[in-house]
C-alpha cells in the first residue's frame, strides 16, 4: 500500500514528519510512503534517521515538490499559486490513484479548499468536514465535526455532518446504529440558532432514513459522558470546543502529577500509583487521537496538527490506514440514498 506524505506542512518541519512516517513503515512492512518536498533537503533527513527507524528508509520514497504552502497563506492563493507545492504534490498523488490516502500537517484552509478541487467531493455533499475521535467514558470514542473547515453552516449542512460522522462510527467502529446529536446551548427546542433549529427539524424527519439514532441537541458536557457516537456542529464551536478539551486534558494531567510529588506521602504514593498514571497519562495523550478525516472527498485525506511531533504524525499515518482499510469513501458514498434538496429541506425520492 502507499500513502502520500506532505513533508513540508508542519510547525517543526519535515524532520519530524520523517520520523514519524518512518515509524509507521518500521511497524507495517508493506507500506511505501512517498514524500512530497524538496527532495535533497527529503534525502538528508532520511540520512539522518536512527535506527531502527533507518532501517525503513527504502520504502520512504522521495518526490520533489520545491514550494510549500506557509501557515498564512489563504486559500484562494493556494488554489491560483499552489501548483508546485508539496501539499498539491501530494493531493494530486491521491488523485491519481498512485496513492491510497494523503496525510498533511500543513494549512488547514488550504488543505480543505485544494483537496476539494483536486479529489472532488461525493455526489450529494455539499462541502467537506474536519472529523476526529475523542476519548470518551466507558473507554468509548466520540466523533467531533466540523472541526474548522466551514466556520458558519446551514442547517443542510449540518444534517450532512450528521450522515458523514454517523458513517464513519458504522464503518471504523462497526456501531449499527450511531448516536448522533446536534450540539447547542440547552436541551430545550426553542435553543439555538436558526441553522440549529432547522437542522434539528431534518435530522429528526429524516435520521432514521440514513441509518442513525437522532438524540436531538446535546450541551457541552454531554461530549464525555460515552452516551453519544457522533456530535455534529459548525467548525468555528467544534474547533474551540477540540482545543479546549486538549488543554483541559493536559492541565489535568500535570495537576494529577504534582498533587502526588507535591508532599513526602504524596511522593511514595506516586510510586505505588506511577503505572496507574502513566496508563492515564497514555490514555488521555491528545497526540494519540491526532489526525483528522476530511470528509466528504472523493478520497482519503487526514489532517494532523501543524505543532505535532514525530509520535503525533505517526497517529495520522495510522488514521489514514484505518480508512483505506474501510474503504470509508466509498462507504460514505453508498449511504446517501439521495442528497437534501438544499431550498426545501425535503430529502428527494
Amino acid at each position: 500500500m502507499r500513502l502520500a506524505i506532505d513533508v513540508m506542512g508542519g510547525d517543526q518541519g519535515p524532520q519530524a514528519i520523517i520520523a514519524g512516517a518512518a515509524k509507521a513503515a518500521v511497524e507495517h512492512p508493506a507500506l511505501e510512503l512517498i514524500l512530497f518536498g524538496p527532495r535533497q533537503q527529503i534525502l538528508a533527513e532520511l540520512s539522518r534517521l536512527p535506527q531502527p527507524l533507518a532501517a525503513a528508509t527504502s520504502r520512504l520514497v522521495a518526490r520533489e515538490a520545491p514550494d510549500s504552502i506557509a501557515p498564512s497563506t489563504t486559500a484562494a492563493w493556494a488554489l491560483r499559486k499552489g501548483h508546485s507545492s508539496s501539499m498539491v504534490q501530494m493531493l494530486r498523488c491521491v488523485a491519481l490513484g498512485e496513492a491510497a490516502a494523503g496525510v498533511s500537517a500543513g494549512n488547514t484552509a488550504a488543505l480543505v479548499a485544494l483537496a476539494r478541487r483536486e479529489l472532488g467531493m461525493v455526489e450529494g455533499i455539499s462541502r467537506p468536514a474536519i472529523s476526529t475521535a475523542i476519548p470518551v467514558r466507558q473507554g468509548r470514542r466520540c466523533y467531533l465535526l466540523d472541526l474548522g473547515a466551514n466556520v458558519d453552516s446551514p442547517a443542510h449542512r449540518l444534517v450532512d455532518f450528521a450522515l458523514m460522522g454517523a458513517a464513519m462510527a458504522q464503518c471504523i467502529d462497526g456501531n449499527a446504529m450511531p448516536r448522533v446529536a446536534l450540539l447547542n446551548v440547552g436541551a430545550e427546542a426553542t435553543k439555538g440558532c436558526v441553522s440549529v433549529r432547522e437542522a434539528d427539524r431534518l435530522l429528526r424527519e429524516y435520521g432514521s432514513r440514513y441509518g442513525f439514532d437522532y438524540h436531538g441537541y446535546a450541551e457541552g458536557g454531554d461530549l464525555f459522558t460515552g452516551q453519544l457516537d457522533v456530535v455534529v456542529c459548525d467548525g468555528f464551536v467544534g474547533n474551540a470546543v477540540l482545543k479546549a478539551s486538549e488543554g483541559l486534558t493536559s492541565m489535568l494531567v500535570e495537576r494529577v502529577q504534582l498533587a502526588f510529588e507535591s508532599r513526602f506521602t504524596g511522593r511514595l504514593a506516586s510510586l505505588l500509583a506511577k503505572p496507574v498514571l502513566k496508563r492515564l497519562k497514555q490514555e488521555l495523550d491528545p497526540v494519540r487521537y491526532n489526525g483528522a478525516s476530511l470528509l466528504g472527498l472523493r478520497g482519503i485525506v487526514v489532517k494532523s496538527h501543524g505543532s505535532t511531533h514525530a509520535d503525533g504524525f505517526y497517529y495520522a499515518i495510522q488514521r489514514s490506514l484505518k480508512e483505506v482499510e474501510h474503504n470509508l469513501p466509498a462507504r460514505i458514498a453508498g449511504r446517501w440514498q439521495a442528497p437534501l434538496n438544499e431550498k426545501s429541506g425535503a430529502c428527494e425520492p
